[in-house]
């Protein structure tokens, strides 16, 4: 089974398998898109809503990999669909790769190169420099924000 993300209505993503999504993703999409989205759920996609504690997990997930701040509700419920499903998540979003690749949730990319390692991404201080393994909202030593950086 497939779990699809806009992209893969955005680019026209074709399967025999099965396929699910969330209700969030309709929202997310325009024109064509949205048509492909109501074409394939008349035609038997499942649309998932995933429960809280698997949503929950993705969180934490997000959190320990440092892409928390850059996935929305919706890449969130999506991992958590697929992770719950045990599928495979069709993506091109390269936070939402690397959540899943924390999980071991499987993942096809369309239109972008796949993400080629998992990241547990580091945290730098625009002020004083210094590094954190985890967001916080500011520094604790100087009190500016942090910005994410790859790890070395």
């Amino acid at each position: 089974m497939y779990v699809l993300d806009s992209s893969a209505f955005i680019h026209d993503f074709h399967t025999s398998e099965q396929t699910a999504t969330i209700p969030l993703v309709r929202e997310e999409l325009t024109g064509e898109s949205v048509y492909r989205y109501d074409a394939m759920e008349g035609s038997g996609m499942h649309i998932h809503i995933p429960n809280e504690d698997t949503t929950e997990t993705v969180h934490r997930a997000a959190r320990e990999s440092g892409d928390a701040d850059v996935l929305s509700e919706t890449d969130v419920r999506l991992v958590s669909t697929a992770f719950e499903l045990d599928a495979t998540l069709v993506t091109d979003d390269y936070a939402m790769q690397n959540v899943a690749e924390k999980l071991s949730v499987d993942v096809e990319f369309i239109a972008q190169d796949g993400i080629t390692e998992q990241r547990d991404w580091h945290f730098q201080c625009r002020g004083c420099g210094r590094e954190f393994d985890e967001q916080k909202d500011r520094c604790p030593i100087c009190g500016s924000e942090l910005s994410r950086k790859n790890p070395t």
